[in-house]
């Protein structure tokens, strides 16, 4: 008897459609023959769902008491004697209710597997173990029923039931998953756009990944060494040159043009251990790599063309992204190169992408002197092929029977001051002229072995030799320092149209500049420095580097004056004359930036002060109006019962003395307002943060609105929150006087609170117009009004008041849509440690 098959309904959330699709497959396997049987389905009152039921055979449930209260779960035993080829197990992990038996359903699952049934579930995204905490990060909800992921990788099938967020939160708004009791609920906490978009993210890429195993291990099985080109995945080849962080993110631009592209870096070492890597840029390359979302691979071999497009096909890869060689053109005398070969035996099914690059590495300088351009070893190489050189051919000329030739000794001992001078430049190659002139004349002149020359036309020889070496390498050298000073001009011209570029773009970091000054000259500290006058002390405005900055301008190796008033100092080494000229270019941009940014600050602070007028002007405007009028109503309702013209009744002066204190409740909840407001913009707003409850601040925020407008919903087993009670009770007054001026009549404003992960949200519903998009952040500013509201509804001060608290205190305060129409304003703070946030549990009869 063989294992049965095991298919299960992926989803990214309750409400997707996994029971239906469930019960469709069951339907579909009926009217093929299948013998099929409901062992147990979920189908949470939803009509649809539970119609779909009809025609199935049904396994009776399994009663089961715990704590004064029945359960049912699947009847085990009942399926086993049954023994059907199908059976349907819902929710796959959910916890059976404690008694004999196995704990978790998915353990019932792989019971019936064994016994040869197989089995269709359903399971969504959340429930992996493995995601636990991305999905506790994404919806502040720890989910206490999980699955192993290995149970769910070996299942037989696996098919995604997907469906769009918005499209969803339709679904429930209709009433097709929840009752309307708990709709608002749901929609404002767990069923959010941005945390369904999130787990449908995850439910697709943990598909896609699953889809790809299978697919590996199909071709595997079968033998399959071409590439498929399901999705684009792009091999960039590393040789731990600086160039490699250029491939890395045009790989990376690559991939992003089609869906699902991933970047695989790999560098391939040799079995010996022998390599020219280095160790600090594949570091930095493989955090570039990890940072853009690819992986990096460290393989072996010797081959490195053929190691290459063995990973690249064994990964399934549909691109191969390489640098253009750094090789000399005579190295190609050796091989065509990685590139090459690559290219020639990727086949029609990879292509392969060779980028040109900078060689320039970080801390790489301008060209230095000609000593430290050539390097010590070409220098010791010049002076051995200069020097040592002519003696050992002239130990193999003279050990031969019968030599070349006068003309061709000379030819041959030329080739050696050309190489001479090639290595070591101009000093090696005139000793090694020098020194194949005397060699010459000693041995390969008559009379030889002396130091005289008997024939005129050979003194004459090697003097025209002499003299053509010695040109010869000047020439050589000549080219050389020219070859030597294209570079340098290169490298200046490219740092100076750096620094042009960076005045155009406007860019204003400090920081970045002198960093970049040091990698350029290969420092270990610049800093930038400044006084008031000529006998001030210096003051540091910036410094970056490995070491300490100087202290002064002069305690540095390299400092370079800009004007009377500013210094940029450079501390490490000595550099050469040459290049401060460049320095100087750098020094100026630094003063150019300095005072950039000190206008930037400027011209903020001429903002805020723009502002602030702006504020000033709108107050007048406000004090001139909106505070004058309850001022007028009350001067005239008290000049009416002043009046001894009029015989008022009790009624009319009871309605005259209402209209008083309400101008007055009015009056003071302006000037209250405008106050506060002054205190926001001033920055004297100091909170006194401490524990407390929403359920005895918020009542206290709701006596300036009538009764009956407001219902609130605040949890007795809310955790405590870190706030400022009397900030709070005055931000809660405003979002709740606000929503209850623009909500309907009948209406009542809705308050509810709930516990996210660490923080806890207070939500002000109301059924109101709403505000456009376009407008949810502007009504946040001082002085705003919605639409067309009249002057007397006040100045527009309390949502930015309100907002201006919350940040005070550490949290936020954001607006929403209500669905089915409205405003809902999300208060969302810190809650209290040490106690532990009560779980945004989903809404009773949920599926999780």
């Amino acid at each position: 008897m063989g294992r049965g098959k095991l298919r299960i309904h992926l989803g990214a959330a309750p409400g997707v459609g996994k029971t239906y699709a469930m019960l469709a497959e069951a339907h579909r396997r009926a009217g093929r023959g299948t013998d099929v049987v409901a062992g147990l389905v979920e189908h949470h009152g939803r009509p649809r769902t539970e119609a779909l039921l009809d025609g199935l055979e049904r396994i009776p449930r399994r009663e089961r008491e715990y704590r004064g209260r029945v359960f049912t779960e699947l009847d085990l035993a009942a399926v086993l004697r049954r023994r059907p080829a199908v059976v349907l197990v819902d929710e796959l992990a959910h916890t059976n209710v404690p008694g004999p038996g196995n704990t978790k359903r998915w353990q019932d699952v792989e019971e019936l597997l064994r016994a040869g049934i197989d089995v269709i579930s359903t399971l969504n995204i959340q429930h992996l173990e493995s995601l636990g905490d991305v999905v506790e990060s994404i919806t502040g909800v720890r989910q206490r029923e999980t699955v192993p992921d290995e149970v769910v990788r070996r299942a037989d099938e696996i098919e995604l039931v997907d469906m769009s967020p918005h499209a969803l939160r339709r679904r429930m708004a209709h009433g097709n998953i929840y009752g309307s009791g708990t709709v608002d609920a749901a929609l404002s906490n767990y069923f959010r756009p941005g945390n369904l978009t999130a787990l449908r993210e995850l439910a697709l890429l943990w598909t896609a990944d699953r889809a790809d195993e299978y697919l590996r291990q199909y071709r595997s099985e079968h033998r399959i060494r071409s590439t498929w080109q399901a999705r684009e995945r792009i091999v960039v080849g590393l040789t731990g040159g600086p160039e490699g962080s250029t491939l890395i993110r045009r790989a990376a631009r690559l991939a992003a043009k089609g869906a699902g592209g991933e970047v695989l870096a790999v560098y391939v070492s040799r079995s010996d251990g022998l390599t020219s890597a280095s160790p600090k840029e594949l570091e930095a390359q493989r955090t570039l790599v990890e940072d853009l979302g690819g992986t990096y691979h460290h393989v072996v071999g010797d081959d490195i063309p053929e190691a290459l497009l063995e990973f690249a096909r064994g990964v399934n890869a549909t691109q191969i992204v390489l640098g253009s060689s750094r090789r000399k053109p005579w190295q190609y005398v050796l091989g065509p190169g990685v590139g090459t070969t690559v290219a020639r035996d990727s086949g029609p099914d990879l292509d392969v992408h060779i980028v040109t690059h900078d060689r320039a590495a970080r801390g790489r300088g301008l060209p230095a002197a000609r000593g430290a351009r050539l390097g010590r070893s070409r220098i010791v190489g010049g002076w051995l092929v200069g020097v040592a050189g002519p003696a050992l051919l002239s130990l193999l000329l003279t050990g031969l029977p019968t030599g070349p030739g006068l003309a061709t000794d000379m030819l041959l001992f030329l080739s050696l001051t050309v190489g001479a001078a090639l290595l070591g430049g101009l000093m090696p190659a005139l000793a090694s002229a020098a020194a194949g002139s005397l060699l010459l004349n000693y041995y390969f002149t008559p009379p030889r072995h002396t130091w005289t020359i008997s024939d005129p036309e050979n003194l004459v020889a090697i003097v025209i030799f002499f003299a053509v070496a010695a040109s010869v390498a000047s020439v050589v050298d000549q080219a050389a320092r020219r070859t030597h000073q294209a570079a340098r001009l290169r490298a200046e011209s490219e740092i100076l149209s750096y620094l042009a570029g960076s005045v155009l773009r406007g860019e204003s970091s400090l920081e970045a500049l002198l960093e970049r000054v040091r990698e350029t000259f290969g420092m270990d500290a610049v800093a930038l420095f400044e006084r008031a006058g000529g006998t001030e002390p210096w003051s540091r405005a910036a410094g970056v580097g490995d070491a300490p900055p100087p202290a002064r301008p002069e305690d540095a190796e390299v400092d370079v004056p800009v004007g009377d008033h500013m210094a940029l100092a450079l501390s490490g080494r000595v550099l050469p004359a040459a290049d401060r000229r460049v320095l100087a270019a750098f020094a100026a941009q630094a003063a150019v930036v300095l005072d950039r940014q000190r206008l930037l600050g400027e011209a903020e602070r001429a903002r805020e002060l723009d502002e602030g007028n702006r504020i000033r002007t709108a107050l007048l405007a406000a004090v001139s109006h909106d505070l004058r009028t309850p001022l007028a109503a009350i001067k005239a309702a008290v000049s009416s019962l002043r009046s001894e013209d009029v015989a008022w009744s009790a009624e009319d002066e009871a309605e005259l003395l209402a209209g008083v204190e309400e101008g007055a409740d009015r009056l003071d909840h302006l000037v209250g307002n405008l106050l506060d407001m002054s205190r926001l913009q001033t920055g004297t707003v100091s909170p006194l943060i401490r524990e407390a409850d929403l359920d005895e601040v918020v009542p206290m925020a709701l006596g300036g609105v009538p009764d009956g407008s407001v219902v609130m919903d605040i949890p007795e087993d809310l955790p405590m929150v870190r706030v400022d009670p009397g900030l709070l009770e005055r931000s809660v007054a405003n979002l709740v006087e606000n929503a209850v001026k623009y909500g309907p009549p009948g209406r009542p404003v809705l308050v509810a609170a709930s516990a996210l992960g660490e923080r806890v949200e207070l939500r002000v519903v109301d059924r109101g117009p709403g505000v456009p998009d376009t407008g949810k952040d502007r009504i946040f500013e001082p002085f705003q009004r919605y639409g067309d509201a009249p002057r007397g509804a006040g100045v527009g001060l309390g949502l930015a008041v309100a907002r201006g608290f919350a940040e005070a205190m550490g949290g936020t305060l954001a607006a929403e849509d209500t669905p089915g129409g409205g405003m809902t304003m999300v208060l969302a703070l810190r809650a209290a440690p040490g106690r532990p946030a009560a779980p945004a549990d989903l809404p009773a009869g949920a599926a999780p």
